[in-house]
């Protein structure tokens, strides 16, 4: 079966391509290209979007959990949950990410967590595509609210571990550099392919730049649970704000971060090196009360997610996290929409996704030139 998609703009995101015609064919993208230079190819069923730009599905590589859910739950109905209220706002695949908890607990989510990835295939809904862990592997000083007894330091035999629990599908790791065997677990992690990022951490400059050294080259919500920067002590921060070889994500939601210093931030990092992420949590797209994230309590309330007063991910959707980084950052719509589907799904080494060409996975989205979405495909099907 194929379905021919036409709209008025279409954003690979790197190209501006008008009047675009797009072609699936069993979930994946047959045919690309301009109604202005040749004739749509014939297909069985025509949706046209009218005036809407089509643009890759977004990619979040940092969430806990929405719609009332957490990731890391036992509950089998839960990430269907997360998945249906993410493909609503435009996210096609994701990165269930994990937080601090006892290590059977951990363990066992990862379990489950594998088992959801290898059977999401077929499933009309945002995908998850591979395991952030966030946690155990961070700085007590900058745990945020990750728990402090359940902490651990770094070390290959426990990241083998989960490494074998994960059944190699551990995509990104947050772990602080600082740490006594933190270097050895970070080349170990970027051997095997992990997007190493660093992140809870307290390192100073000269223990950041070791950590990427020995291969780590993201940063995980800058800014957040991070040493600040100083002009005498300029610390992590200053690595991950100038060297231009890594990429780094915030929280563009105004309360974790000042929009004066996320607009800041994208011109420090660009349009190709940043990665607008949500940390969203069970609250997202919840009324304001108590939630869980992995084992702790936590309470919402005015847009915050607070456990005993520090902030604990947010309720932020990564459709809006676009619509922030173009009025914080003065950014328009194609920069905004790279830091949401081409830079993460590099940074993840996602080969077949974040981008629009032929061959490629046909995950995208329709939306206005406000970045408002107004339809999501997923493989090939709409789903809203």
């Amino acid at each position: 079966m194929t379905t021919l998609f036409t709209a008025k703009t279409l954003l690979t995101p790197f190209e501006r391509i008008e009047q675009p015609f797009v072609l699936v064919e069993a979930g994946r993208i047959a045919d690309l290209g301009s109604r202005a230079c040749r004739q749509a190819p014939a297909a069985k069923d025509t949706i046209d979007l009218g005036e809407l730009t089509l643009a890759p599905g977004l990619i979040d590589m940092h969430i806990h959990g929405a719609d009332g859910h957490d990731v890391m739950e036992e509950d089998a109905t839960a990430l269907a949950s997360i998945e249906t209220f993410l493909s609503d706002h435009g996210v096609t695949s994701y990165f269930p990410t994990t937080v601090t908890a006892p290590l059977d607990v951990t363990l066992a989510a990862l379990e489950r967590l594998a088992d959801a990835i290898e059977a999401a295939q077929d499933q009309a809904r945002a995908h998850p595509v591979g395991i952030h862990i966030e946690g155990p592997f961070i700085s007590h000083a900058r745990r945020g609210v990750h728990p402090l007894e359940n902490l651990i330091a770094p070390s290959l035999s426990v990241f083998q571990r989960f490494w074998e629990a994960s059944r190699g599908h551990i995509r990104v790791m947050t772990i602080a550099p600082e740490l006594d065997g933190a270097l050895e677990v970070i080349a170990e992690a970027a051997k095997r392919g992990v997007c190493v990022s660093m992140g809870h951490s307290d390192a100073t400059l000269e223990m950041a730049r070791a950590g990427v050294k020995a291969g780590a080259r993201h940063a995980t919500h800058t800014f957040n649970a991070m040493r600040p920067l100083a002009h005498r002590d300029p610390g992590i921060l200053t690595e991950v704000l100038t060297n231009s070889q890594i990429s780094a994500d915030i929280i563009a939601d105004g309360l974790h971060v000042d929009a004066a210093v996320v607009q800041m931030f994208l011109r420090l990092k660009g349009a190709e090196r940043t990665v607008l992420i949500t940390d969203s949590t069970a609250a997202t797209g919840m009324p304001p009360g108590k939630y869980h994230m992995g084992d702790f309590e936590f309470q919402v309330a005015d847009g915050r997610c607070l456990a005993n007063g520090v902030l604990a991910g947010s309720t932020l959707t990564l459709d809006r996290a676009v619509r922030n980084a173009m009025n914080f950052g003065e950014w328009d719509l194609r920069d905004a929409l790279c830091a949401a589907t081409a830079n993460p799904a590099r940074t993840t080494g996602l080969d077949e996704r974040g981008f629009l060409k032929i061959g490629v996975v046909a995950d995208f989205i329709a939306l206005t030139p406000s970045g408002e979405v107004r339809k999501t495909v997923v493989a090939g099907k709409e789903i809203g």
